[in-house]
């Protein structure tokens, strides 16, 4: 947590590997840096506010068979959303379908940022239940938010972040 401009997003970009840094991330105990880019982005998924969509149809932004139409049940995302334009979508199936991309993956890490931000009260239900569901399946989620109720729910571990430092927070849950 922390307030706009504090440095949040460009720290799980520098975690997911996508701008220089001179720090460590370790994912099962193998470091980011004793394994190719593209590895480590297998294992760990980022998730931004705003995520890429490069093609015109939902369907072409997922590895051919790795959509999971029960994930998109559980995060209320109608089944042939797959089939959709993603001219057609809103901001939230936008940001639930990224979720979903990244989850299909199967990865180790799951980078979060705001990912309830664009949804209504009913949509952010449905998602901290799948994300529960991740870390009792030993996913681990960092997970960028505004909301210390949201935090509550959800974390086990707060940190709070100021000028690009990060100290642990208040609100810890759990």
């Amino acid at each position: 947590m922390g307030a706009s401009g504090a440095g949040k997003s460009l720290f799980l970009r520098a975690i997911a590997d996508l701008d220089p840094n001179d720090g460590e991330a370790l994912v099962d105990g193998t470091a980011r840096s004793k394994m190719p880019a593209f590895e480590w982005r297998r294992r760990v998924a980022l998730v931004p506010a705003e995520s890429g969509w490069w093609a015109d149809n939902v369907v072409e932004h997922f590895v051919p068979g790795l959509a999971d139409t029960t994930m998109l049940e559980a995060l209320g995302v109608p089944a042939d959303a797959l089939g959709w334009a993603v001219s057609r979508l809103s901001s939230g199936e936008r940001h639930r379908l990224a979720i979903i991309r990244a989850l299909s993956r199967k990865p180790k890490a799951i980078l979060l940022e705001e990912p309830s931000a664009s949804l209504d009260a009913k949509s952010t239900t449905l998602l901290e239940s799948v994300l529960r569901d991740e870390l009792a399946r030993g996913t681990a989620i960092l997970l960028i938010t505004h909301d210390p109720a949201q935090a509550d729910r959800l974390a086990r571990r707060t940190l709070m972040m100021a000028d690009g430092r990060i100290a642990e927070g208040q609100g810890v849950a759990k």
